[in-house]
């Protein structure tokens, strides 16, 4: 694809221009407290170098689902904040998306400040099916930035979204990819066109629905594909074994069978499981073999013997792509599992593989467990748009970059 990068515009000069910066910064937060700010960490460089080049930065990112209306508890207030301490400069925030607060603040910006506007989910335009309400709200948007604004594409982690702040705005300005977007795009056409095998692939999380299309899509074109988290226990459940009261989509049974029958040299499913008797952290457990699991128990991470395949598969990688953790390891006793498959994707990097971590809650879990990010070729922040990429789609948000 040919498209403009951060370094053109920078080259063709941004001082005293207004440079409208589309971010990811929709981190975790508990009780108003950001609990994991990588995506707030990754996003800084893009901002400090149109800031250090003079421009005038205004910031347009989302945070949870609002409903199209303001809602203290997505504010961005926290991330404003935070993002000012990674920056090393004051960051101010809007009280609105577009209104008369966000107007006069983008108004009254110099070269080299950074403004970030309110929620941008907070306006309904945002994410209407309409074209001409989403259109509304990007021209509004071009306003702040004024005549010779530019648009600056940097959150990979929505452009999968064909949204105003995402999509419309690049139809009406200069629009460049951000340094993330740019090295997201890279990573995975590195995964989809040119990996080296051997190749694997490690899917986790709770539903098989939701990575359905990616193993359909890659089961075909790698090695190994390992699965844990929640949805192996449909899997499991499509072999005719119990599963006691773990996670189970009875409607995937069926097509959990197929793939499993399809791709039966490329599929491995965990060998034991650490069961529990309530969804607890403290909660009584013990490990068992997969085809032992007892009734009333709930699997919540893959068991040691399980870790054990599982690195000696991946560590013989040439390719790994990671998403999803193996259990819940928010909870001590039900980490191990996640814990032992970073390790062993670590272990692969330390041998020369390219290693990527791709999805927010596999990229939480390397910095919650202490993990060093750098036993990693790249830990992606693009999570459901990059399974999107890697299903074959057309993502809206680079497809609207392209000259």
């Amino acid at each position: 694809m040919t498209v403009k990068t951060l370094a053109d515009l920078l080259a063709e000069g941004v001082e005293g221009r207004g440079v409208l910066v589309r971010s990811d910064l929709n981190v975790p937060l508990d009780n108003g407290r950001i609990t994991d700010a990588g995506r707030i960490i990754a996003s800084v460089p893009t901002i400090k170098a149109l800031a250090e080049a003079g421009a005038k930065v205004i910031v347009t990112a989302h945070l949870g689902r609002p409903k199209g209306e303001p809602d203290p508890k997505l504010s961005l207030a926290p991330v404003a904040a935070r993002l000012a301490e990674e920056l090393g400069r004051n960051v101010q925030l809007a009280g609105d998306v577009v209104g008369q607060d966000a107007l006069a603040r983008s108004e009254g910006l110099t070269d080299g400040d950074v403004l970030m506007l309110e929620n941008i989910r907070f306006d309904p335009r945002e994410t209407s099916k309409d074209d001409a309400e989403r259109g509304r709200l990007a021209a509004a948007l071009v306003e702040l930035a004024g005549d010779d604004g530019a648009f600056v594409s940097d959150g990979f982690g929505v452009v999968h979204r064909k949204q105003a702040s995402v999509y419309d705005v690049a139809t009406l300005l200069p629009h460049y990819a951000g340094t993330l977007v740019a090295a997201e795009a890279e990573v995975l056409a590195k995964l989809t066109e040119s990996a080296a095998r051997p190749y694997a692939v490690v899917l986790g999380g709770s539903k098989v629905s939701d990575k359905l299309a990616v193993i359909e899509a890659l089961a075909p074109k790698v090695d190994t594909l390992v699965i844990g988290g929640g949805m192996c226990f449909t899997f499991l459940a499509a072999q005719g074994l119990p599963v006691g009261s773990s996670l189970l989509q009875e409607e995937m049974v069926d097509t959990c069978r197929r793939l499993l029958e399809q791709y039966a040299d490329v599929i491995h499913l965990p060998r034991d499981i650490v069961v529990a008797d309530a969804f607890a952290a403290d909660a009584e457990s013990k490990v068992v073999p997969a085809h032992e699991i007892p009734d009333g128990w709930m699997g919540l991470d893959v068991g040691p013997e399980s870790v054990e395949r599982f690195t000696a598969l991946l560590t013989e990688a040439q390719t790994v792509f990671w998403n999803g953790p193996m259990g819940v390891f928010e909870f001590e006793a039900f980490a191990a599992g996640t814990r032992g498959v970073a390790e062993a994707i670590a272990t692969a990097t330390g041998k020369g593989a390219f290693t990527v971590v791709g999805g927010g809650d596999s990229a939480a879990a390397v910095r919650a467990l202490g993990l060093p990010e750098d036993g990693f070729s790249h830990i992606s922040t693009g999570g459901g748009a990059s399974l999107e990429y890697l299903e074959g789609k057309e993502l809206p948000g680079i497809a609207v970059l392209e000259d």
